[in-house]
């Protein structure tokens, strides 16, 4: 078995195809193809399940793939260890879509800032990862949750229309008014359902997947929008939010890890990072 092989198989894993795979290492697509064969062969196992967009990992791919992460990190470290450079400190962490651009720059910042020699990859929140940035109902029963952020949705809408003058706005007065709507949305999916129980119609303008575009359609007229107050959002000219009066509507966001890796070096500094960042104290980061 080759470190070459595993190191093929790494990348096919994490990237889902062996064409990505392939840009990814700098070689042809033949040769992450021979390589995962070998391995297959040495192993006497399937590796990947072939479809149309890509690969799919066998139950014996996700039993692999650990150690040949271990592996792979390993042979880097023996490698910086004698070109008389410190070991980088590997962390892939996984980030959920829609976080707030200004607040996770500033989470990464620390990070890098305060993890020595850290070697940073953002993957998604669903691929092999050491930690995970995602919203709280999201987390696996195998792992620990510490809350960073707490977003608070209110109803974006253009400066322009005269409801933007308002302190909060009744579920009634939503009836006809053009939305946004933005799915995956777990807060606009609640305001539908609580629309519902008051008779109120929920009349969609435009159909889109990102915050990002959400509020740049909001800035530009085109209809309301349900927005978390972030910061960029709070400070944008062209909208407003404004509170559902008598509905809290939030979501908490936080770090996510497995529990049988809470007391390794790498999730504990990454947890002091994060109660930092809450302003949680040392007596409640022990609890957590």
């Amino acid at each position: 078995m080759e470190l070459r092989s595993l190191k093929y198989f790494q990348s096919v894993y994490e990237q889902g195809s062996i064409s990505a795979a392939a840009r990814a290492c700098f070689v042809s697509q033949p040769s992450i193809t021979t390589a995962i064969k070998q391995l297959e062969s040495d192993l006497d196992i399937i590796l990947f399940i072939r479809h149309a967009r890509g690969v799919l990992p066998t139950d014996a791919a996700d039993k692999l793939y650990p150690k040949a992460k271990e592996i792979a990190d390993n042979a880097k470290s023996i490698n910086h260890l004698f070109s008389g450079s410190p070991a980088p400190v590997i962390l892939r962490l996984g980030i959920m879509r829609s976080l707030g651009a200004q607040r996770m720059c500033s989470l990464l910042k620390n990070i890098t800032e305060k993890i020595a020699n850290v070697e940073l990859t953002l993957v998604d929140p669903e691929e092999p990862c050491d930690a995970r940035v995602v919203v709280a109902h999201s987390v696996a029963s195998n792992e620990r949750f510490i809350p960073i952020w707490q977003d608070s949705y209110q109803l974006a809408v253009p400066k322009s229309w005269s409801i933007a003058q308002q302190s909060s706005i009744d579920i009634t007065e939503l009836e006809g008014m053009p939305f946004i709507n933005r799915s995956p949305c777990d807060a606009l999916d609640k305001l539908k359902v609580l629309m519902a129980d008051e008779s109120v119609r929920f009349q969609p303008r435009a159909n889109i997947k990102t915050i990002e575009y959400a509020w740049q359609l909001v800035c530009a007229g085109i209809g309301a929008a349900l927005l978390p107050d972030w910061q960029e959002i709070l400070e944008a000219d062209q909208l407003s939010l404004v509170p559902i009066a008598n509905n809290t509507l939030v979501k908490d966001i936080g770090l996510a890890f497995k529990r049988n890796k809470e007391d390794s070096p790498i999730i504990t500094e990454l947890k002091e990072i994060c109660c930092a960042s809450t302003e949680l104290s040392s007596e409640q980061l022990n609890k957590i």
